[in-house]
């Protein structure tokens, strides 16, 4: 009898182990995605300009050459985004709706609803 326990715990130990590892292997992929993605998510996050309540925010953002800048309307009405120069222009904005512009160059690029002149920007190209 005490032989086949001593069995026993040897098979039960030899098997936690590979459950651990097989654990780890399934699981490490898994994690590796989960924080590329928040990395991803959170770097677009930083480059979003949303709409609500009749302003854009922030009102003026600074980003790198090659960048690509997410205007996204939460207001209940439609907004269209232009740029004062004519180098970019939205679609009119529905709520929820987003407009993307990705900056080649360096300079000040200043922005308005043509639909609510008073509602300016301003990205900053570095």
């Amino acid at each position: 009898m005490r032989i086949l326990i001593s069995q026993f715990r040897s098979v039960a130990a030899r098997f936690a182990v590979s459950r651990a590892l097989v654990v780890a292997i399934l699981l490490g992929p898994v994690i590796g995605a989960m924080l590329a993605f928040g990395a991803v998510a959170a770097q677009d996050a930083t480059n979003v300009v949303t709409i609500d309540n009749f302003t854009f925010t922030p009102p003026e953002l600074t980003v790198a050459v090659g960048t690509t800048v997410k205007w996204v309307n939460h207001d209940d009405i439609p907004h269209l985004v232009v740029n004062t120069d004519k180098a970019f222009r939205s679609k009119v904005l529905d709520t929820d709706d987003s407009f993307s512009y990705t900056f080649a160059s360096v300079g000040t690029f200043g922005y308005f609803c043509a639909l609510h002149p008073h509602m300016v920007g301003k990205v900053i190209v570095k």
